[in-house]
């Protein structure tokens, strides 16, 4: 028999990057009195890990609920970066509709475009949430034009073209139905009751036979893995037995038994009973649970359909560190360690690969961008791992005898005096200008097809170029033919020829031939990359050089000498900057570059050969 659960409302928030979705939810739960009124909250609650909220980024979805008047509302707070939009794809397979959340200044950004296509394809109904409507350049009516424009655009049914729309400012947690009244609203209360009335009720066979697709997997150490998804038909209990099917693997029926089983009350996974249709549920005990898995009961097996991942498009080696200074600040650093904890975050991330290599100390890892790598090499850097990375790669594809790359579309904006700089660059870089528009507030909005090799290394030259005024975004934009060679970066580094502490006087010497990345007193070794050449070739210096004391000078006569500050890199600027011939070295301390080989006559002869 098919009920409607009217008790509950599952909904997923979505978005552009930075659009407010999480301070959105924050101002949900504080108002629906998920807090005690004396309780301490942070901003940005659900983002939990220290990169998200160093970054203000979400990297992975999080589940949390709130009641308001008598029907329990579960909420998925989703990333906005399209290097996690496989976490997107998957959690809405969980849902029942939707809220966009879209600021009221920038409007429609690409990322917009990429959630609510997917939204719109699973037929999922859409709030619309026109946020920050308190920034002074709010413009919320021509807003509304762009999102309508957008629905029209990819295909949107009626229905979905009648999707309410409501106005809010989540800081300041006041909402209302008329753009020109939300700053005058006491609360929320109208985007709860639009969710309510316009987001469907759950419904399912309560009769029928326990189907539940696992859309998220979480990893804790004390239960293991923890396989979360909705209940589509059917009652779960704890200790009942259950089979595991998946619908991409014909072959897999396993028997299982539900150890433990939670719901999500606020922020807390608190254990229950029992769940019925409807709820959004997380269940342990089960050790190789996989997402797109389905939980069935043991009665009446049968699997849920569900969409395969999105494929990886760069990858990166991970290896041992082997430079001179190999083992001296991490805590986890051989390869056993290393092969463990990538095999591990295969747990939790969906859309990562890892594959052994013909080396045993050397692991292939694939992801959906450099941003997506980048936060594991961060998040592994401070759990104590120390390793080297190569430089980014493209994943190719070969179609019928034609060579194929992943192709990205990115929008930019920037200031009008920038734009010519930006086509330039782009231009030898193989992107391909297909749009120009003005934009507000003097700037320019451009839109390029270019391949994702060609935006490796471009992100810091942008910041660069456009004084750090320019926007840039991009999205996947699926496979076409190779566009031929880019030339590589234009500067060669600085070398250092020898193993010691880099002093002021071998410094200063250097600082004339380019850009020093370290000051007096790091310790350097012979091969490694001290700076970046003015010219593109490399060049070897010798940082650790003493000036040579005669009688009639004293030691601190050096102390006269002027060093330029030196360029202090970040994660993704090293990454960016590492050459073919080029490892990045990540302790938890420092990051160094450094030459593949170490030895400079053997470096000379690979050259030659």
């Amino acid at each position: 028999m098919i009920t409607k659960r009217e008790d509950v409302r599952n909904i997923a928030i979505i978005a552009h990057v930075d659009h407010g979705k999480t301070t959105l939810v924050d101002e949900l739960l504080k108002q629906s009195g998920t807090f005690r009124s004396n309780q301490m909250v942070r901003e940005r609650v659900m983002d939990s890990g220290d990169i998200e909220r160093e970054r203000g980024i979400t990297i992975l979805s999080k589940n949390t609920s709130v009641y308001y008047n008598d029907t329990k509302i579960n909420i998925v707070d989703t990333p906005g970066h399209a290097d996690f939009g496989g976490e997107v794809e998957r959690v809405l397979k969980m849902v029942n509709g939707v809220v966009l959340v879209v600021d009221a200044y920038e409007g429609a950004m690409p990322q917009t475009k990429f959630v609510l296509k997917n939204a719109l394809s699973l037929d999922l109904p859409v709030v619309v949430c026109v946020n920050k409507i308190d920034r002074p350049e709010a413009r919320p009516e021509e807003v509304v034009d762009e999102i309508l424009e957008l629905f029209m655009e990819l295909d949107a049914n009626d229905d979905q073209l009648d999707s309410p729309f409501v106005f809010a400012s989540a800081k300041l947690g006041k909402a209302s139905l008329e753009a020109d009244k939300a700053l005058e609203a006491e609360d929320m209360k109208c985007l709860f009751d639009t969710v309510i009335e316009h987001i469907p009720a759950p419904e399912g066979d309560v009769d029928g036979g326990l189907q539940i697709l696992v859309t998220t997997v979480d990893y804790n150490e004390y239960v293991g893995r923890i396989g979360i998804g909705k209940v589509e038909n059917g009652i779960i209990k704890a200790g009942q037995d259950a089979v595991i099917l998946n619908h991409h693997i014909p072959d897999k029926s396993e028997k299982v038994k539900i150890n433990k089983l939670y719901e999500y009350e606020g922020l807390e996974r608190v254990e229950v009973k029992e769940s019925f249709v409807g709820s959004i549920v997380a269940v342990a005990g089960i050790s190789d649970i996989q997402i797109g898995d389905t939980i069935c009961s043991a009665e009446n097996p049968v699997s849920i359909e569900f969409n395969k991942i999105s494929e990886p498009t760069i990858a990166m080696t991970f290896s041992v560190n082997d430079s001179p200074f190999a083992g001296q600040e991490g805590k986890f650093v051989t390869s056993r360690h290393l092969r463990e904890r990538l095999f591990r975050e295969l747990n939790t991330d969906v859309s990562l690969r890892v594959e052994e290599t013909d080396q045993a100390e050397a692991f292939k890892v694939s992801g959906r961008g450099e941003l997506h790598l980048s936060i594991l090499i961060e998040t592994m850097r401070r759990e104590g791992y120390e390793f080297q990375v190569s430089r980014p790669e493209v994943l190719f594809k070969d179609e019928n005898g034609k060579k194929l790359e992943p192709m990205e579309i990115a929008t930019i904006d920037v200031p009008e005096e920038f734009v010519g700089n930006v086509i330039e660059k782009l231009g030898t870089r193989k992107g391909e200008m297909v749009n120009m528009t003005p934009s507000k507030g003097g700037y320019t909005r451009l839109e390029f097809s270019i391949p994702s090799r060609g935006l490796i290394g471009y992100r810091n030259e942008f910041l660069t170029d456009t004084k750090g005024n320019g926007i840039i975004n991009t999205i996947f934009d699926g496979y076409k033919n190779y566009k031929g060679e880019i030339s590589s970066r234009p500067q060669g580094s600085l070398v250092a020829f020898e193993t010691g502490d880099a002093v002021t006087y071998g410094l200063y010497n250097a600082q004339e031939r380019g850009e020093l990345f370290i000051g007096a007193g790091t310790k350097v070794y012979a091969g490694m990359v001290v700076g970046r050449n003015s010219r593109n070739a490399d060049m070897e210096v010798n940082v650790c050089k003493k000036k040579q004391l005669t009688n009639t000078r004293s030691s601190g006569a050096d102390d006269a000498l002027r060093l330029t500050p030196h360029t202090v890199m970040s994660l993704e600027q090293s990454i960016d900057f590492i050459a073919d011939d080029e490892l990045l070295e990540v302790t938890p301390q420092n990051l160094r570059i450094r030459k593949k080989i170490l030895d400079s006559g053997l470096r000379k002869k690979a050259r030659k050969n």
